[in-house]
């Protein structure tokens, strides 16, 4: 009997101690335990741009290959208007073929598509083939980098300053998590770019002595369902960084780190993040990318209106159960909107509001060009409308 009685004890003493809801402790994070082994970090939900977690997110640190997410955005800007398209032969210059660190190997002289050299940039981290890039969209490396800084000023980055667009070390050029996070926003908004940053091996020269075989640096790729994306980078001054987005149940997010002390330690923090992200919210799409919202009246242009579309997709956010009630739109488009009008331009803003508040504001763009009206018609406009006065 006393022996039962022990094992009994015994039996109750070592359930309390290991019982399930460590476990579930261990799986419901708080968002303070979060990336606690890297110097910076960010989580973002990416239609709203809400900070889900942050950690030193301002802090001015070397973002190395991370910086391709601009490079990267550029290019994708510059194939959405009209002035790059993916089967273009890109020319490779003695200058982008000597690039060192991590290179898809061109020599000079070299061609390859658009796409592949977006291929080599995407999965392969090359600098060669961000440079080739670089120069057949600016003319060269230095005005391509002066794009960069216009555009991280345009996105309101106030510590972000770009010296190359690779990422190689060099004084003077740094970003943050946020800013970083932005960024990539930013990129997400042309979701053709998970096409090519979401895929974790491909090759390049097929069919030729010299294939190539490429394998993604982002490994969460490959092992984590939903990641697609973005970009790793590691210099010995920066140590292990990375940018991932993932995308489960219609809700994305950006997850983005600095100074990880390994790859392991990177990629480990990066999926804490991810899974406290999908555990605790969810989103509710609005609109879709490109969708029309209304036409805005243009003055001195050979057609008298423009359809405006979003610009992003659109989406509200809220904790896990929670529901969407009583959301309106407003929009408001520019005043004396003038021809020529390019597409892609802003032309307005859509602002949703709830309970008189607005929750969420993003810029309307121009569906197509609209091209400044001849004097001719604009004469005959002027007559018909005289005509019109006088009866």
């Amino acid at each position: 009997m006393k022996r039962f009685v022990s094992l009994w004890m015994v039996t109750i003493l070592l359930l309390s101690i290991w019982r399930p809801s460590a476990f579930a402790a261990e799986e419901k994070k708080s968002p303070s335990e979060l990336a606690g082994n890297v110097k910076s970090a960010i989580l973002i939900e990416r239609d709203t741009g809400k900070i889900l977690y942050e950690k030193n997110a301002n802090q001015e640190l070397p973002p190395a290959s991370m910086t391709k997410i601009m490079t990267m955005l550029l290019i994708m800007e510059a194939i959405d208007k009209g002035k790059l398209s993916w089967n273009e032969k890109i020319r490779t210059s003695e200058y982008a073929a000597s690039m060192g660190g991590s290179q898809i190997f061109l020599e000079p002289g070299e061609e390859m598509t658009a796409k592949e050299m977006m291929m080599g940039i995407a999965i392969g981290s090359g600098n060669d083939a961000a440079v080739a890039m670089a120069e057949r969209i600016a003319g060269s490396e230095e005005a391509f980098v002066d794009m960069m800084n216009q555009k991280a000023k345009q996105l309101g980055l106030k510590h972000t300053f770009f010296k190359n667009v690779t990422g190689l070390p060099v004084s003077g050029h740094y970003s943050t998590a946020y800013d970083m996070a932005i960024m990539a926003k930013e990129l997400l908004k042309y979701e053709d770019i998970t096409k090519f940053t979401g895929m974790y091996e491909s090759y390049l020269r097929e069919n030729t002595d010299k294939k190539f075989w490429l394998v993604n640096t982002n490994k969460l790729v490959r092992f984590y369902p939903g990641v697609d994306g973005l970009k790793t980078g590691f210099t010995a001054e920066a140590k292990y960084c990375l940018t991932a987005t993932a995308q489960k149940n219609g809700m994305r997010v950006i997850a983005v780190v600095f100074g990880a002390p390994t790859s392991k330690e990177r990629n480990a923090e990066v999926t804490k993040m991810l899974n406290y992200a999908f555990s605790q919210y969810q989103t509710h799409p609005m609109f879709k990318r490109n969708q029309k919202i209304g036409l805005a009246k243009v003055s001195k242009g050979q057609e008298k209106t423009v359809t405006a579309v979003t610009s992003e997709p659109l989406s509200l956010l809220t904790k896990r159960g929670e529901k969407t009630e009583n959301v309106t739109k407003k929009v408001i488009f520019k005043k004396n909107l003038n021809a020529p009008i390019h597409k892609g331009d802003t032309i307005g803003t859509i602002k949703l509001i709830k309970d008189g508040k607005v929750i969420l504001e993003s810029p309307l763009v121009a569906a197509k060009d609209v091209k400044e009206a001849n004097w001719w018609t604009l004469f005959k406009r002027s007559f018909g409308m005289f005509t019109k006065a006088g009866k």
